[in-house]
């Protein structure tokens, strides 16, 4: 599996990136977000400067998903597995999410 990336912005403003590399799932706040006084994303992520890392996508970003036949039609459409959630997030994301957040994708750093 080759590594992904999203930037991820809260009120446009760039939060944190969060990568998948392999088995695991890191998301990590930018410097210039931990400095302002911008709340953290969620409750479960908060402002701290190390990375987050899990091996299952964070719940967070999980719930920012489609469920459902929302989930079926998104999957069928842009031909993206149903278990693979990060792409998914990756595809659809960036545009429609509940809430201040959205997620951009970017090139991961080799």
């Amino acid at each position: 599996m080759k590594p992904q990336a999203a930037e991820l912005l809260y009120n446009g403003a760039v939060a944190g990136v969060l990568r998948r590399s392999g088995l695991q799932y890191s998301f990590r706040y930018e410097a210039a977000y931990l400095q302002g006084a911008q709340a953290a994303i969620s409750l479960t992520l908060p402002k701290w400067p190390e990375a987050f890392v899990s091996p299952v996508l964070f719940s967070f970003f999980y719930g920012l998903l489609a469920e459902g036949v929302a989930k079926q039609i998104q999957c069928r459409e842009l031909k993206i597995d149903e278990r693979d959630h990060f792409t998914r997030l990756l595809r659809t994301a960036h545009t429609e999410t509940i809430g201040a957040v959205t997620v951009r994708e970017i090139s991961p750093a080799v």
